[in-house]
């Protein structure tokens, strides 16, 4: 009887608590935890964080075997293969499949009026796809190599389903860390970016109010996504994952012939991805693997990335400002980053602190959704370089 209870106890979770890595599996339930805490009572990013520490909490319950991931030599190249619930669930990220559906589903509730109505706001976008590329030379000097540190330069996007489609192409060991930290920066934009654009521009500049935009038609806007897909993918082939199903997904919007595939890809489809894609990442934070220095790296770059990504964003406005005919507010620079509509909501709401009259939201969304395209083409370029 003492047998049987000896293997009963040697074979639960219990007992792994107690074994060297076990105080590893507490500190990663601790920050599962607090994942579910901020996601439940302070919203932040409930949609993915709560799957994802969910996932998290139940992958480092030792003995469940939920994510199995075993390297195999196939013709002299390394394959992983997976198994376990979560383990089946995570080809749709190791294949790019999740991302691109989520992709299809912005772009299913995107509007692009307002970028098509100034155009302009284009280059907002780009300037902040610098952070991208900054962070990504930071990466390298510390001794990432260049496809991790793609991976790592592309939260500076501040955009979740890309950088986890670029990190699972690239650095897939690195899908964890760089996924949680591409979401925990977009969620903490309200707390990142008001700072941040009280440091680099002037009571007077944030006071500016911006002309009313322009009625964009319906031809315009139909024709929008096709042109960009064209465009784009032509000069770079390997965004066409991101790009094609963003502009896809708008000119069903646009279109006004297929309502129900709207309400499909924005909706269900959307939400119903969402949760696999969250799982799906969490699964990955097993505590031997995700407890490193490079996470620790990782998680800070990402900080880095974003912040740097938001300066430029208002400095690219500051200069715009200068030279362009009608007045633009510094402010909705930072909403380059694609962090949509977050980002938008918070340069709305720094204009009205510093002009009540101010109504920002949708010339900021201008630059916030060009961050969308911004990102995915960035994306694609590091992904021609590195995959």
């Amino acid at each position: 009887m003492s047998d049987l209870l000896s293997k009963l106890y040697e074979s639960s979770g219990l007992y792994a608590f107690f074994s060297e890595d076990g105080w590893k599996y507490v500190i990663m339930i601790i920050i599962a935890l607090t994942l579910l805490f901020l996601a439940i009572f302070k919203k932040f990013e409930p949609y993915l964080l709560l799957p994802i520490g969910f996932a998290m909490l139940l992958v480092n319950i030792p003995g469940t075997n939920l994510f199995i991931k075993e390297t195999i030599i196939e013709n002299g190249e390394e394959i992983n293969q997976y198994s376990g619930m979560f383990g089946y669930i995570y080809y749709g990220v190791s294949y790019g499949i999740y991302p691109s559906l989520i992709f299809l589903g912005i772009g299913a509730t995107t509007d692009f009026g307002p970028l098509l109505a100034r155009p302009k706001s284009m280059l907002l976008g780009a300037a902040a796809q610098i952070g991208i590329f900054v962070t990504f030379l930071g990466a390298l000097l510390l001794n990432f190599t260049g496809a991790e540190a793609a991976a790592i330069g592309i939260i500076g996007g501040a955009d979740g389903p890309t950088a986890i489609l670029l990190s699972s192409e690239l650095a897939p060991h690195l899908l964890a860390a760089i996924s949680i930290a591409a979401y925990s920066y977009m969620a903490l934009v309200p707390i990142i970016q008001p700072p941040l654009i009280k440091l680099f521009t002037s009571k007077k500049e944030r006071q500016i109010e911006m002309t009313q935009l322009r009625e964009v038609s319906k031809k315009e806007r139909i024709i929008f996504p096709i042109i960009v897909a064209l465009i784009t993918i032509i000069l770079i082939p390997s965004s066409a994952p991101l790009i094609g199903m963003l502009m896809l997904g708008n000119l069903i919007k646009e279109s006004g012939v297929v309502p129900n595939l709207v309400h499909a890809s924005g909706k269900t489809i959307l939400y119903s991805v969402t949760i696999l894609l969250g799982l799906s990442i969490g699964a990955t934070t097993k505590a031997t693997n995700f407890l490193q220095t490079q996470t620790l790296m990782i998680i800070g770059l990402g900080l880095f990335a974003f912040i740097v990504a938001t300066i430029f964003g208002i400095l690219g406005g500051k200069f715009m400002n200068l030279v362009s005919k009608e007045k633009i507010n510094p402010i909705i620079g930072a909403a380059g980053v694609s962090a949509v509509p977050m980002a938008a909501r918070v340069a709305m709401k720094e204009g009205k602190i510093a002009n009540p009259n101010n109504y920002l939201l949708m010339h900021a969304m201008g630059p916030n959704v060009a961050g969308v395209i911004g990102s995915a083409i960035a994306a694609g370029l590091l992904l021609s370089f590195f995959g």
